[in-house]
């Protein structure tokens, strides 16, 4: 369960809680077979791959329509995406990060009949491209539980809050966006340049709104997600997700994610220079 950014509207965050880790890793790295079968078994492969979804609304980031860069753009997202080069990132990554002790520990609760139950409504739920679709029946199965005084609800929200104790996800979405905003400026993608700092108080001043957005639309996808999920395996689970060996593993799940995602709308930013209505590459 890695943070999933709503599709839509670090590089120094990132990086320093990266190098953090890199750093303070202990001497005995996970070898790279245990990683990738660690992707598959905690469904953090599925998570990285469905960030190639986001690409479609990039466009949409920059004021502009997926037309406006002709027809060769939906290729050339998916180039720049690449789910096998995004996984490798990451494997190389945790291959410095990831001890053999903090992986063992996630590995073993993702193993487990309810841990794979979890994996599997998880993946499902990251692959759908519909989000508005998922969104709305969130938003309703919230509300009904609201109306009935659910302690459901309660339980969800504390999944959500362990997934990111450390409250990051707000700037390192605000720095996915200045990455991406200032590569299309430097590309030339948009018709006037942008300045860094005006760009990052201007998001500063949306921070409240973006937090309560992101709280929003992770509760509705939670309650989307494990609609098949007892309230008493969620509760199991956020014990699970409380676990101080857990909570490093997400701290770094959730690094890596930013990070890569980060870097592809960069490199997107630069291709998207060259393409024109009309024209393909």
């Amino acid at each position: 369960m890695t943070i999933r950014v709503a599709r839509g509207p670090l590089m120094t965050m990132v990086l320093s809680v990266i190098l953090v880790l890199v750093f303070a890793a202990p001497s005995k790295a996970a070898d790279r077979d245990r990683l990738e079968a660690f992707l598959e078994v905690t469904g953090f492969g599925v998570a990285l791959d469905s960030l190639a979804l986001n690409a479609a609304d990039a466009p949409q980031m920059l004021g502009m329509q997926a037309s406006d860069f002709g027809s060769d753009w939906e290729r050339v997202a998916l180039d720049v995406f690449d789910t096998d080069e995004m996984r490798d990132v990451a494997l190389d990554i945790l291959s410095q990060t990831l001890s053999d002790e903090d992986l063992a520990h996630a590995a073993g609760f993702y193993a487990s009949d309810l841990g794979q139950r979890l994996v599997e409504v998880e993946n499902a739920s990251h692959m759908i491209e519909d989000d508005s679709a998922k969104r709305e029946d969130g938003e309703e199965r919230v509300a009904d539980m609201m109306r009935a005084g659910d302690d459901r609800l309660q339980v969800l929200k504390g999944l959500n809050a362990a997934v990111d104790q450390s409250g990051n996800a707000v700037r390192a979405i605000q720095e996915v966006q200045v990455r991406f905003l200032m590569a299309a400026s430097h590309a030339g993608v948009l018709d006037r340049s942008i300045d860094e700092q005006s760009l990052r108080a201007l998001l500063k001043e949306g921070e409240d709104e973006l937090r309560i957005e992101l709280k929003a639309g992770a509760l509705a996808g939670a309650a989307y997600t494990y609609a098949d999920i007892s309230t008493e395996d969620l509760k199991a689970y956020r014990e699970a997700l409380e676990h101080p060996q857990m909570q490093r593993v997400y701290e770094l799940m959730n690094a890596v994610q930013f990070e890569i995602m980060a870097s592809r709308y960069e490199r997107l930013a630069v291709r998207m220079a060259d393409l024109h209505p009309g024209q393909e590459l």
